[in-house]
């Protein structure tokens, strides 16, 4: 019984979730971020100003609801890994697969593309994903959190998407990122163009 009742709290909690973040992005989209308070989201969602503030720490935050799921996908990548297929190959795998197939003309996208503060908070949020990135690589390899390698991957891993979607071609840059973490510098066309000789030298 009492699994029943929690399982019900549970939905009725991701319902009003999402009735909060549709009114928002709905609203944010018909008259822009700055012009909508959030007072007018809890009305539209059909919920209290306090029930809002339950769910969504900031007015940002209403537009970015699925964030702990984003987290817990980049740790399960890493954790979850095929046997044998290395931390780089799960994370590459998972980036290709998640974010270079983001539609531009999705209308969250352009809200967020389109309003400075939300293009702000959008990277403050994926750059927290950071130590918990960190933490499950570590635990994947054996080397401390604070290492500079798992320093290091754990910040170009996230840095990565933002050059993918730079491209014409999202998914073939993204693979590129990760082509040059796990070769090196030395394996790049530019690099092997440096070691030839100069033929008039």
């Amino acid at each position: 019984m009492a699994e029943t009742t929690t399982g019900r709290r549970e939905r009725k909690k991701a319902q009003t979730r999402q009735a909060l973040s549709d009114a928002a992005v709905r609203l944010f989209t018909e008259r822009g971020f700055d012009e909508v308070g959030v007072r007018e989201v809890a009305e539209a969602a059909d919920v209290s100003l306090s029930t809002l503030f339950k769910h969504f720490p900031s007015k940002e935050a209403l537009v970015f609801d699925l964030d702990a799921d984003v987290e817990s996908a980049l740790v399960a990548a890493v954790r979850d890994r095929a046997p044998g297929q290395s931390v780089l190959h799960a994370l590459r795998d998972h980036m290709v697969r998640t974010r270079t197939a983001v539609r531009t003309d999705d209308p969250t996208f352009v809200l967020v593309e389109s309003t400075p503060a939300l293009r702000d908070y959008a990277r403050r949020m994926w750059s927290r994903h950071e130590k918990a990135l960190a933490a499950v690589l570590a635990e994947a390899t054996g080397l401390a959190p604070d290492s500079p390698a798992i320093a290091a991957l754990a910040r170009f891993t996230l840095e990565a998407p933002g050059i993918a979607r730079a491209g014409e071609d999202p998914a073939r840059t993204m693979r590129e990122v990760f082509a040059l973490l796990e070769d090196g510098w030395a394996g790049t066309p530019l690099a092997r163009r440096e070691e030839r000789p100069d033929p008039e030298g």
